[in-house]
């Protein structure tokens, strides 16, 4: 416990150490800023006077994140007119405008000293710091959104997660790369509607997307909710479509007693060999050769290697050295062409091959696709041209939304992008987009003029004709161009059909993943909700007869499991020796549970109602 002298002390930490206590903390702080801005010492160096706990943190460690802001002194920011024509001219750089006082870094902690201004007319008496760019308030990934500040703030999280996800030019040298997985679009575009920290970070370079022509419809109840409805005729014409990389590797591993893997076509005396038809597509060295196609099953690394036991080595007779198939084969679901192989050898002196399959994404129903507002959406319909709407130039839409998605996510971003797209391709011209640079209303009515210029409606609306009866319809349509991205959830990568597969050896319940050729889970929520319908027959089917079904005897006498000897040709129950049995359908899971009590040396009885 401190003493109450002690408590009344403002103590200084440097780091996280008390290196002392200081009389007049208010006065210590302005002098350590005054001279971080002279250049007397570090512009590294933060400090913040924590009055709640009446202490000042100094921080010099590495690892924080600092911003820079403007120093606003005596209500005027130290960033001038002519300083800014400077940095124009590049008379000043901007470690200079660091160095002269005119910027400064503030880290997390010392930012609970200042009160940041937005731009010059906020400023106050107690303003400390200004921003340099309004904009800078959000970070790089939402910066490279259009018109941020319009959406609602959870659509910025899922806006970076969409662009991890985008299919792209993720590489220029992707060809002569051996990724585990790759995606490449076919036809990447930069959007119409950038921004600054898009164009300054040149990412119209790695593109991730492609404009689309939108229109905010329905279309007979195929678009509800998230769901989009595509334009065939631009599906073939290559919107959205892209390839699927994905490499196999394989190296020839050398064991403690000098025995080694080697890649080979395998003999059928292997063990575990797959039948003729699966290596066909091998060369002499067992190796796959470039631009075969292949389908799930076919070897494409043929390979041998040594038994995993020693005592499995020697084969009858100990004349020949008893080899196992361990050869890298095409996984369940996939199919394309072998689009390049290589050999290369490891540090250790060991071969390794690398093989990299290639498949084409034309987009289908099921697959994602998103804006860059957070406006996600999978296709449920791929419309030909002639039955999707069109104006009367004869404009038939990329990509169909349904409005109702808009409203209820607030992501009016998005409306304001197809506005601005519309206009910056009818006028032949990029559109910034960028974060606060003009007033919302201001902005609409810029595009507005541009639309009215080339004979569009100013607000983007337009008659749309359905493309089944020919009739327009009644409502004006909103119209106009998004930037979308093609994420890599695909249905081709997902898609898995079963009607029996493997079980698992000890529940005898179906093993559990796409990789092992399992079942889907059927999960306690599942289970509810057939059972708030009242199938009951349903359930039984999902969770007894489609799963660990097992028929055993239960002895009447005693409610212990019995057994059947097959030698004897009767049936015993190992507890009281009776031969009085029921045969009851249970849950194998049940089963083993009953064992694991038995292990604990508790008798369970299963009492029969016979």
């Amino acid at each position: 416990m401190l003493a109450k002298e002690d408590e009344s002390r403002c103590y200084l930490y440097l780091n996280g150490r008390v290196i002392g206590h200081i009389a007049d903390p208010d006065a210590y702080v302005s002098e350590i800023r005054a001279a971080r801005r002279k250049g007397l010492i570090s512009g590294e160096t933060n400090i913040a006077f924590i009055k709640s706990l009446n202490v000042i943190n100094i921080n010099t460690d590495r690892g924080r994140i600092r911003k820079p802001y403007i120093i606003v002194e005596h209500m005027k920011p130290k960033m001038t007119p002519e300083i800014v024509e400077k940095v124009k001219k590049r008379e000043l750089d901007f470690n200079s405008l660091l160095r002269n006082g005119i910027l400064e870094y503030l880290d997390a902690e010392e930012e609970e000293n200042a009160l940041v201004a937005f731009n010059e007319e906020d400023i106050t008496d107690k303003t400390t710091h200004m921003e340099i760019d309004v904009a800078s308030i959000f970070g790089f990934t939402v910066n490279t959104s259009p018109f941020p500040e319009h959406n609602n703030i959870a659509r910025h999280a899922m806006l970076a997660n969409f662009t991890k996800q985008a299919e792209g030019l993720y590489a220029s040298n992707f060809n002569l790369r051996f990724d585990s997985r790759g995606y490449l679009l076919f036809y990447p575009q930069a959007p119409i509607v950038t921004t600054v920290a898009y164009d300054g970070a040149n990412i119209k370079h790695h593109p991730s997307g492609q404009n689309f022509v939108v229109a905010l419809s329905t279309y007979y109840g195929y678009n509800m909710a998230d769901a989009i409805v595509v334009n065939k005729s631009a599906v073939d014409r290559g919107l959205g479509r892209s390839i699927f990389y994905k490499t196999y590797v394989d190296e020839e591993r050398r064991y403690p007693g000098g025995q080694k893997d080697k890649f080979k076509i395998p003999q059928p005396t292997a063990e575990g060999y797959m039948g003729e038809h699966a290596y066909s597509k091998l060369g002499d060295d067992g190796i796959i050769e470039p631009e075969m196609k292949v389908v799930e099953g076919d070897a494409l690394i043929g390979k041998v290697a040594p038994p995993r036991f020693l005592e499995e080595s020697i084969g009858a007779g100990g004349l020949e050295e008893k080899m196992r198939d361990d050869s890298s084969v095409l996984k369940t679901g996939e199919t394309g062409s072998v689009d390049s192989v290589i050999f290369t050898e490891s540090t250790g002196a060991t071969k390794i091959v690398k093989v990299r399959v290639r498949s084409l994404r034309i987009p289908e129903k099921g697959d994602k696709f998103a804006s860059r507002h957070g406006q996600k959406g999978v296709i449920a319909m791929v419309v030909p041209q002639e039955d999707m709407p069109f104006t009367a130039e004869g404009i038939v839409p990329d990509l169909l939304l349904n409005p109702h998605s808009i409203p209820t996510r607030l992501t009016f971003g998005h409306l304001l992008e197809e506005l601005a797209g519309k206009a910056g391709a009818v006028g032949g011209h990029i559109v910034d987009g960028t974060a606060f640079t003009e007033k919302g209303s201001a902005r609409i009515e810029g595009y507005g003029k541009i639309l009215e210029k080339y004979g569009f409606d100013k607000n983007g609306e337009e008659t749309l004709y359905d493309g089944m009866t020919g009739k327009p319809f009644k409502a004006g349509i909103f119209t106009g161009v998004v930037y979308y991205n093609r994420l890599y959830h695909m249905v081709s990568n997902k898609i898995q059909v079963r009607s029996r597969g493997k079980v698992q050896i000890l529940t005898h319940q179906p093993t559990e993943g796409k990789a092992r050729q399992g079942a889907l889970r059927f999960g306690e929520m599942e289970r509810d909700a057939l059972i708030g319908y009242g199938a009951s027959l349903l359930l039984k089917e999902r969770l007894l007869d489609q799963s660990d079904k097992a028929e055993v005897l239960i002895c009447k006498e005693c409610g212990d499991i019995g057994y059947y000897d097959r030698i004897k040709r009767v049936t015993i129950c190992p507890l009281c020796g009776s031969n009085s049995f029921a045969e009851v359908e249970i849950s194998y899971a049940f089963k083993i549970l009953l064992d694991e009590i038995k292990s604990l040396h508790i008798m369970p009885e299963v009492r029969l109602n016979v």
